[in-house]
């Protein structure tokens, strides 16, 4: 139903082609309407056969025999055939969330021309689309550890696709609404992706794994905006950037059969049965009190899971971690939501051609996929909280290139890519490690929450920019807007470099425990 109402919106789109696409002040067709009413209804009943029973049973609780189930197992184990599979569908599951903010980006100039906008008046679609992803963030959190993660992801993708028919909006107004659904739908796929793989995902092989499904995911995401915007925006328009969600929805749900379930959620909600499928399909093995023996490897008992609740995050032990974290992603989106996300319509700004700016940031995402693999390998051989502060650290010493230069970048093509490429490496690497870091350090009953957290908190600099330039129109030039990221950032690293904790080798429930001894030591 989602996916026949979104394709009862083409015709209208495919009838602009002899008008170069351009729908401003168009009416809707029947069709469309009842194209609209079908996403809705669909959507509501998709998410309603989502919802677990004892959801609508309050005070009812599910609890374990946390004293003869242990998971060191899942820290021991070695990578299988299936973990890669799992491994391969994530990524492609984080690029297609990534893309969609990212699309931002490249539809802003399009959109200002079509409807003939201010630069004030254009940032209320970033505005409303960053609004929702992180909205969205917060409430897919609270949903991978209220229903599990792999419905949270099929949730998700449905949304995916019902919102890429923002393509065939003639309103501005309806772009903006559809852009904040878009972005709800978004911001829940990041916390997901990461809070699964880290639950499953053997302790040896975590911190690198996880991080270069950041790495390929954030670059991947950003690539494959831009690259869809050089191949597809000279010839159908702007608009053809927001349909591409049919496709990549679709693809999801096709994916979604090779997404396990959580072994340690299903464990924590008493779901023993399908925990243990889960775990034999991946090699793990269940480890009881008498054979977890080792003083490096002693297992913990897996969590009760009462659901995701975000005060538990702000209580001891962890209401440092939240806070350092939260202004870590801060920093982040400031970067990325402040400085990069106007960089198309700013190289225009200061004389490139549409093309010309496409291609220059589509190249430098390419050129930038090695250094993530760099920062993947640093995180799991060296240290995981200093190569979170190293990263942060480059992207404030790229800003200030930024701010030195200006606009005369323009004149400086060399310098101009060199810039581009380190500050997409080092800011893809920034939010490539954060939310496994995040998943590393939080215990199983507020993972996915905390991971929506710190996924919020980055999103929530975005809507404070871009509310900024939509409200009171402060749209700062580039080297104005590099100091304003820049700053922010150096902040984030003291609050890493003071709060955070080493994970480096370490078992998920090894570094529950630590978080516990630090704050309350013997």
């Amino acid at each position: 139903m989602v996916v026949a109402g979104v394709i009862a919106h083409i015709p209208m789109f495919v009838g602009a082609a002899d008008m170069n696409f351009r729908l401003a002040g168009m009416q809707m067709s029947l069709l469309m309407t009842i194209g609209m009413y079908g996403i809705i209804i669909g959507t509501a009943v998709v998410a309603y056969g989502l919802m677990p029973g004892w959801l609508f049973r309050p005070g009812k609780q599910i609890h374990i025999d946390a004293a003869n189930v242990h998971v060191q197992a899942l820290d021991n184990a070695e990578l299988t055939p299936t973990h890669w599979k799992l491994f391969a569908v994530l990524v492609v599951a984080l690029i297609v969330d990534v893309m969609k903010p990212a699309t931002l980006g490249f539809v802003i100039p399009g959109t200002a021309a079509e409807y003939g906008l201010t630069k004030q008046q254009v940032a209320l679609l970033p505005m409303a689309g960053i609004l929702g992803t992180t909205m969205g963030s917060f409430l897919w959190g609270w949903l991978g550890d209220t229903i599990g993660r792999r419905a949270s992801i099929l949730l998700a993708a449905i949304i995916f696709i019902g919102t890429s028919i923002c393509g065939a909006m003639p309103s501005y107004n309806w772009n903006v609404f559809m852009c904040w659904l878009m972005g709800l739908g978004a911001g829940g796929m990041l916390p997901i992706t990461f809070a699964l793989l880290a639950e499953i995902v053997p302790r040896k092989q975590r911190g690198w794994l996880i991080v270069l499904l950041g790495a390929i995911g954030t670059i991947g995401g950003y690539l494959a905006a831009s690259g869809f915007a050089a191949l597809l925006e000279p010839y159908f328009g702007w608009r053809i950037m927001w349909f591409l969600g049919l496709p990549t929805g679709v693809i999801l749900i096709l994916l979604n059969r090779y997404i396990p379930e959580s072994p340690r959620f299903l464990l924590a909600k008493g779901n023993r049965e399908e925990a243990f499928r889960v775990m034999e399909s991946f090699g793990i093995e269940i480890v009881k009190d008498a054979e977890a023996t080792s003083a490096t490897d002693t297992a913990m008992p897996v969590a009760d899971v009462r659901g995701g609740n975000l005060v538990d995050m702000f209580r001891q032990p962890y209401t440092g971690l939240t806070m350092g974290l939260g202004l870590y992603g801060m920093a982040w989106g400031l970067v990325n939501f402040g400085f990069l996300l106007w960089l198309p319509l700013n190289l225009r700004e200061i004389g490139m051609s549409v093309g010309s700016s496409d291609a220059i940031l589509a190249k430098s995402a390419i050129i930038a996929f090695p250094a993530t693999l760099v920062g993947a390998w640093l995180y799991h051989s060296w240290s995981t909280k200093n190569t979170l502060i190293l990263f942060a650290l480059l992207s404030v010493a790229t800003l200030c290139g930024f701010a030195a230069v200006g606009d005369q970048l323009i004149h400086q093509p060399v310098l101009m890519s060199f810039l581009l490429v380190a500050l997409l490496a080092s800011s893809s690497g920034v939010i490539a490690m954060l939310s496994p870091y995040t998943a590393e350090v939080f215990p199983v009953h507020i993972r996915a929450t905390a991971s929506g957290w710190s996924a919020g908190c980055s999103k929530g600099a975005g809507v404070a920019t871009l509310g900024a330039a939509a409200v009171i129109g402060l749209t700062p030039g580039m080297a104005a807007a590099a100091i304003l990221a820049a700053v922010p950032t150096l902040f984030a690293c003291a609050a890493v470099a003071w709060k955070g904790i080493e994970t480096r080798g370490m078992g998920l429930e090894m570094i529950q425990a630590m978080s516990v001894r630090q704050t309350n030591p013997e």
